[in-house]
């Protein structure tokens, strides 16, 4: 048995436990990273974040997250946000816009004057084989027949795979339902976020994302991201888009050029901190 301390935040109520491997190198099994995130017998939390030293020069940190099922993920848009936000109010960094490793590359979040946190998420994929689906035809819009239903989408990484649908409501979407027979659908080899978007406007959208291998989450900042570029692909919205999820609201920029990031601003919250005993 080891004691670990840890520290719990949230980006408008997706909720991580964080993980420092700076001051004291760790590594962390499926299995404890199941048990950390067990709302029942250990902390409770969507994701586990581990923040690490970086050896590559102009490179402040790495990070890696894990699902609540123990995978390793390749991006989080709510997580880089409570990453930086940890970090600085750790004193591991004096900067307000430091520099970060993740398996989905290198990524620059931003501390604004405001509280709020600003992120390069990069650029979007829309290869086939980068998201990936199984087939080798790119689309605008995929069809799928699931469940005796057609259903039609944009899908696109951001380091991570999402598949977005545009409904009349998101309070009537089947979200758990056909995000779950989506999630797993042999389509996606690595499965898939499924986001349902609803356009209020071509600058405000309301979005629901049930995540692969968490479910739905009060919000995803990828998920967030990847609507909103699916949304202006289809012709629906504005380069900057206010996002509204269950836990809050995020504010999305990105000009429509496939070879331009896209940007992310929203909160990111400690919400208390501990030691448990692994």
């Amino acid at each position: 048995m080891m004691k670990l301390p840890f520290t719990k935040m949230q980006g408008l109520g997706n909720d991580f436990v964080v993980i420092e491997s700076l001051t004291t190198p760790r590594e962390l099994t499926p299995e404890q990273i199941r048990f950390l995130a067990n709302r029942h017998f250990g902390v409770g939390c969507d994701q586990v974040l581990w923040v690490g030293a970086s050896e590559q020069e102009g490179v402040d940190f790495t990070y890696r997250i894990f699902n609540a099922d123990g995978g390793e993920v390749f991006q989080c848009g709510n997580g880089v946000r409570c990453f930086a936000r940890y970090v600085f109010d750790k004193g591991f960094t004096t900067k307000t816009n430091c520099v970060v490793q993740t398996k989905a590359g290198i990524m620059r979040p931003v501390l604004e004057p405001d509280g709020l946190v600003t992120v390069e998420m990069g650029q979007a994929r829309f290869l086939p084989a980068q998201i990936p689906l199984r087939t080798s035809e790119q689309a605008t819009r995929y069809q799928l027949d699931v469940a005796g239903e057609t259903v039609e989408f944009g899908a696109v990484s951001l380091g991570n795979p999402h598949a977005v649908l545009q409904v009349d409501s998101v309070d009537t979407a089947p979200v758990d339902s056909l995000g779950r027979l989506l999630e797993s659908h042999r389509f996606f080899p690595e499965r898939v976020n499924v986001g349902f978007m609803e356009v209020i406007s071509a600058s405000d959208i309301r979005l629901r994302v049930f995540e692969r291998g968490v479910g739905e989450t009060l919000a995803c900042g990828s998920g967030a991201c990847a609507a909103v570029i699916i949304g202006r692909l289809w012709s629906k919205l504005s380069d900057t888009v206010t996002v509204q999820l269950r836990g809050g609201e995020l504010r999305i920029r990105w000009s429509g050029d496939i070879n331009s990031p896209i940007w992310m601003t929203g909160p990111a919250v400690t919400v208390f901190e501990g030691v448990i005993e692994l």
